[in-house]
């Protein structure tokens, strides 16, 4: 059967929140299940168990974060396959993504031994600790290809415009897990192990339900035609996407791990500060995502359709909504951010300090939503490269800041430099924008 193409379709302000607004309210249940996670082992009354799950759970978390491509590369891939009305080449893409995660998470599973050996060297722990930590994360792994595989799938879902399908998925995990947690840990006094079994449970539920939100990728037999899924030129292409957004995105995570070095320098209440505030960077993170990911799939469709108007019209439109997000989420920081910083921790001394770099967070939407909503568009669009070198350009940028701005201003001068960080991105991108244009011809 010939494919045709079908084109990016009517953008809308409509379309644009029936994606995004469920990515939002499924992000909004990741921290409610660490807090549960804490909750329920805090009622074992010791301090052990909170600390190895929360190490393994960052541990593995880190892990995993290094597929994040999986989720981003499939998603530009994907959409841009379905706005040239390549439907054999979209359902493909969800063999290719389920193959890749589930190799990745049995790869995980191969080295965890000298992963988890290398994890306890840069992070030690007390050995009471450590011992609980590594049951835990025995028992943890054995999810892992499911865990990684759905980024694959989420990554292909999003690409279609199916955010409610993300929600649900996310929804019934994170739900699953809460109430497994409340049973293994309080109803049956399995501790720690209860948590990690609670999670492996969910997760493997999670990514087949996310199986069957897919079927009707598996109605087509393309979906098994191993010669397409395994096309050279296919895969060399999924393999340069990802691998410069992995790039782009090991330069990102240095410039974050660096300002949590360089804020140890200024002591542990300034530290402490420091850890408060970058949460306000995750509620910010967690409510643009859900506009970001929405351009990724519009402007994949448009730029496969060849659509430059349609490409246009998605980056503006998404854009605003992402604008309008931002100065609501400025004008909350603003009026609310001390009795936010008081919620989430109660030492006075940190609650003092983290509100003397309170402006920073006030700031730091407005200054970094043109970073997050370009990101979304270049993902689109498969532009890794471009990201890849606008990235590079950014972490520069921030090491000229940091060594100019942190002497001089201390903690100020750190949080300064990590947002001129945001904005390098935003501009650099910006400019490169024109030739994304140019590279989406109009469609005739």
């Amino acid at each position: 059967m010939s494919e045709t193409v079908s084109g990016v379709g009517e953008i809308t302000h409509r379309r644009i929140l029936r994606t995004a607004l469920p990515i939002v309210l499924s992000n909004a249940t990741v921290p409610i299940l660490g807090a549960v996670d804490t909750g329920v082992v805090g009622q074992m009354g010791e301090a052990a168990p909170i600390g190895a799950v929360g190490i393994g759970a960052i541990i593995l978390s880190a892990i995993y974060w290094v597929f994040g491509f999986l989720r981003m590369g499939t998603t530009g891939l994907t959409a841009k396959a379905q706005g040239a009305g390549r439907q054999g080449e979209v359902a493909a893409m969800l063999t290719r993504a389920v193959m890749i995660g589930v190799g990745g998470g049995f790869l995980v599973m191969a080295l965890q031994v000298w992963l988890f050996r290398g994890a306890f060297y840069v992070s030690p722990a007390s050995p009471e600790v450590e011992a609980l930590a590594r049951d835990y994360l025995s028992i943890r792994i054995w999810s892992a290809p499911a865990a990684i595989a759905i980024y694959g799938l989420t990554g292909w879902l999003i690409a279609l415009e199916r955010g409610k399908a993300v929600l649900i998925i996310q929804v019934w995990m994170n739900g699953l897990n809460i109430l497994l947690d409340i049973w293994f840990v309080l109803g049956l006094g399995w501790g720690v192990g209860g948590v990690a079994i609670a999670t492996v449970i969910a997760e493997v539920s999670g990514f087949a339900l996310a199986l069957w939100m897919c079927r009707d990728a598996f109605k087509r037999a393309a979906w098994r035609d191993w010669t397409r899924v395994f096309d050279r030129a296919a895969l060399l292409e999924m393999a340069a996407v990802n691998r410069d957004i992995l790039l782009r995105s090991l330069m990102l995570q240095a410039i974050f791990v660096s300002f949590l070095f360089l804020g140890a320098d200024f002591g542990d209440v300034t530290l402490a500060a420091n850890q408060v505030l970058l949460q306000f960077l995750s509620i910010t993170a967690y409510a643009l995502d859900g506009f970001a990911f929405s351009v990724e799939a519009l402007v994949g469709q448009a730029f496969g359709a060849k659509d430059r108007a349609g490409l246009r019209k998605a980056s503006i439109m998404s854009s605003l909504w992402g604008g309008l997000c931002v100065i609501v989420l400025a004008a909350v920081f603003a009026l609310f951010g001390g009795a936010i910083i008081d919620v989430m921790t109660t030492a006075e001394d940190v609650r003092s300090e983290a509100r003397v770099y309170l402006i920073w967070m006030v700031l730091a939407p407005l200054l970094g939503v043109a970073a997050w909503m370009l990101d979304g568009i270049f993902i689109g669009a498969t532009q890794g490269r471009e990201m890849r070198n606008m990235m590079f350009i950014s972490a520069l940028i921030y090491v000229a800041a940091v060594l100019a701005l942190v002497p001089a201003f201390g903690n100020h001068g750190l949080w300064g430099a990590m947002l001129i960080s945001f904005v390098a991105r935003g501009v650099t991108l910006g400019v490169r924008y024109p030739r994304l244009e140019r590279l989406a011809e109009i469609n005739s």
